[in-house]
């Protein structure tokens, strides 16, 4: 029987029957793309998970920062979606905003800042999104569970990574707030959807797994 720890390098599959086919998402994605690019996640970590065991390291989300991995995994579905989806490509702009843009809509597929396209975020909290702005654009949230670099000091036993729940809604900047920070943190300020942007994702869910 197979320790905890070499299941844990294979990823929950994704459930192709958790999908809303009744969600909402603009500029021709639907979720039979978003599927797709959460299967292509999927099968690059178990292989990348596969080869870390093969030589006794230890896997990616065990030791990458929790932000830094919830940023791989908005960064490659957010590139993803635009391979399987051809009405949509990703921002060309280093650090542009948003992630996944209309194909043609901008000058070289690239821009800084603009009012079309969908911002990809993930992760590990269903209750909680974060962000560097307050910003008006269509949000797609990505949760999942997983371990974290933290959980063996903890006595966390090894856990596989898997999909919880897709949303995505328009937000305004009136769902968005500023968290601010103590005089005694050195984190980013950042911006926390509302429980009004919450309300709105929620109500278009996209994928929920059991």
């Amino acid at each position: 029987m197979p320790s905890k720890e070499v299941a844990a390098c294979t990823p929950v599959p994704v459930d192709p029957n958790a999908f809303n086919k009744a969600a909402s998402i603009p500029y021709g994605v639907t979720v039979v793309h978003v599927r797709k690019a959460m299967e292509d996640f999927i099968d690059f970590l178990g292989f990348i998970n596969g080869q870390l065991h093969g030589r006794r390291l230890e896997r990616l989300e065990s030791f990458m920062m929790p932000a830094s991995f919830s940023s791989l995994v908005g960064e490659f579905i957010g590139t993803a979606i635009p391979k399987h989806c051809k009405t949509v490509c990703r921002n060309a702009y280093h650090n542009g905003h948003p992630d996944i843009i209309p194909a043609g809509t901008y000058p070289e597929n690239r821009i800084q800042y603009g009012p079309e396209g969908i911002e990809v975020k993930a992760s590990r909290r269903t209750n909680r999104v974060e962000g560097h702005n307050v910003e008006e654009s269509w949000l797609m949230v990505f949760a999942f569970e997983s371990n974290t670099s933290r959980d063996v000091s903890l006595g966390i036993d090894p856990l596989p990574f898997r999909f919880t729940k897709v949303i995505g809604a328009k937000l305004l900047k009136s769902d968005w707030r500023f968290s601010g920070r103590s005089e005694t943190r050195r984190r980013t300020i950042t911006a926390r959807v509302l429980p009004s942007g919450f309300k709105k994702m929620e109500a278009n869910w996209i994928y929920r797994a059991q």
